[in-house]
This record gives C-alpha cells, structure tokens and sequence, in this order.
C-alpha cells in the first residue's frame, strides 16, 4: 500500500514553508539535564509563527493547493491552535480563510484567530457539532478543507520540525512528541525514520486522553470517548491517515497524569524561562519520572507550542485540579 506521507513530501514541505516559517531555535538546559540524568535537546515550537507547530502544516496544506482552489479561500474547524496557523496561511497568500469554533474556546485563541483575519462561525462543542457546521460553511463558501491533522499536506509540514532539530542537535537516541490527532507525531515518524532510524520514535499522551494508546492496544482506531485534560490540544482522536502510520512506525505511546504534566510544565517554565502549553509539557513530562528510559542517552523533545490561557492555567496550577472540560 502507497503511503499517506513520504520523506519526499516532508522535503517539498521544507522548500515550501522556508520563506514565511520560522526555523525554531533547539535550547538545552544543563539543570534539565541534570534531573533527566540525559543529555536533552528542545525544539521550541513555541517560538513558531501563531505560537504552535500547527503553522508548519497549515502553510504546507495552502502552498499546496492549486491556485485556482486556492482562491476560494480555505475552512476548517478547531478550537485553538490549528485555527490560528490556518488563519495566518490563508493572510499570507491573501485568501479568505473561515475557521468554525466551538463555543466553549478559550477567548484568548478566538480573539488571535480572530486578528490574523478569519471569518469565525462558532459551533456546538460536541464532534458532530463541528462536523455539521463546518460541512455548511464548506457547501457556503466552496472553500477547501484542510483537516487539522489527518490531511497528508499538513502532516509532511509537521515533519520539518523534527528534520530540523536533527539538523541542528545530531542524530538522537530517542524522540519524544505528544500525540492528539497524531499530526505532529505523525510527520516526526516520518522524518526520523528516515534521518534516524535507529532512534526510539515516542508518542506522550495525557492519561485522560489516551484514545491513541487504546487504539494502538486494540488495533482500531478509538473515536468514542470524552477526553479529561489541561492539555487541551491532545483531546481529538486520530484520523485514519495518522492511525496507520502510527499503527506502522511508532515505537510505544507514554501516557501521564494531570500532576505530572502541570509539574512539567513549571519546571519548564522555572528552568529554562520560557513558556510552553499544556500539550508540551506532555512530552516533557516521561523525562521527570523516568518512564521514557533516558538515562545516558541524547534526547530530542518537541515543544509543540506555547499558547497558554493564563488564567484557567494558574487556577489548574493553584487547585492541582483539570478545568472542566
């Protein structure tokens, strides 16, 4: 069978990003190190354009289109970060971009959706609510749909992320990516198959999401669930594209609890004086407990993103406790 994704697209995605992505910077931290008893490498996707990897695949996806489809503009739905980078592909190639949210988002990320000039339509927060309004919205404007996740255009631009950490840091003996919808780990599978194939490729994923663990487990892929977790990036399931390459290349799936992933998210943030979300400090935080068995190796993590509500952060913090989801 002909796969979804294949380095050579992650490669196409490299040209076709370069000129409006940031290339990210890679940061160590000794004091990291030091608790990991790991030599650890951070690529800060935090520092990406819209604050999220998400921009990476979003801007693949639209640089791709042909231009005549491209002109119709682009729609999706998302209650965050992949609205905000579709946005800002659609500005930079000056199209219109119609992003559904669902009416429970995080104002902070409706309004920034909002700045980088999408037309916003909100949505029930259920998965057939999304589904519904965006399928009217698709029918409305006869604008193409670039799935968050699970659209091998934006998968191939997530893989850029980690070819360019090993770019940068060398070869490591173990990756480490948080896992929702499976785009980003997707594209780092596909990547480092290819830039390192002897490295353990593994997926994080909070323990009251772990519909890709489950999935994994029982060789289908789980769409069912109610998904219980700070990290509010990790709550959508796997697409059919990102489930079989997964099912394929990844080497297991962590899961960690609400405590571990606030604990390292503060350690991030204490350590290496930079700000990353929820969703990334899953990926952190196997290193603090030792699950992820780095001791002695070199280790390359991918912050997916840096966009935080501050204040239901802060009260999670305070409280020990998930917001309501």
């Amino acid at each position: 069978m002909t796969p979804a994704v294949t380095w050579d697209d992650v490669c196409a995605a490299r040209e076709r990003i370069a000129p409006y992505a940031h290339r990210t910077p890679v940061l160590t931290s000794s004091a990291v190190d030091r608790l990991c008893r790991a030599r650890v490498a951070f690529k800060c996707e935090n520092f990406q354009k819209t604050g999220s990897f998400k921009f990476r695949g979003a801007l693949n996806a639209v640089s791709s289109l042909a231009e005549e489809e491209r002109a119709r503009g682009v729609y999706a739905h998302s209650s965050g970060n992949h609205a905000q980078a579709l946005a800002l592909a659609a500005e930079v190639h000056g199209i219109p971009a119609h992003i559904v949210m669902p009416e429970d988002s995080s104002p902070t990320k409706v309004e920034a959706t909002r700045d980088y000039g999408a037309h916003i339509t909100f949505c029930p927060a259920t998965h057939s609510g999304r589904w519904e309004v965006a399928e009217r919205v698709g029918r409305e404007t006869g604008a193409a749909f670039v799935h968050p996740h699970d659209d091998p255009r934006v998968i191939a631009g997530q893989g850029t992320a980690v070819a360019e950490l090993i770019d940068d840091a060398g070869v490591p003996d173990m990756i480490l990516a948080p896992v929702g919808g499976g785009g980003l780990l997707s594209g780092t599978l596909i990547a480092a198959k290819r830039l390192a194939p002897h490295a353990l490729v593994i997926g994080c994923e909070p323990a009251g999401a772990d519909d890709a663990y489950r999935s994994l487990q029982e060789g289908r892929r789980i769409t069912d669930f109610t998904p219980h977790t700070i990290a509010d990036g990790l709550r959508t399931p796997l697409g059919e594209n990102t489930f079989a390459i997964l099912r394929e290349c990844v080497d297991r799936i962590l899961l960690v609890s609400e405590t571990e992933i606030l604990d390292a998210m503060r350690m991030i943030w204490e350590r290496m004086k930079i700000v990353i979300e929820p969703s990334s400090a899953v990926a952190v935080a196997p290193l603090l407990r030792g699950n992820a068995v780095a001791e002695g190796k070199r280790v390359g993590v991918i912050l997916s993103g840096g966009n935080v509500d501050l204040s239901r952060f802060f009260a999670a913090l305070e409280g020990r406790h998930v917001p309501s989801v």
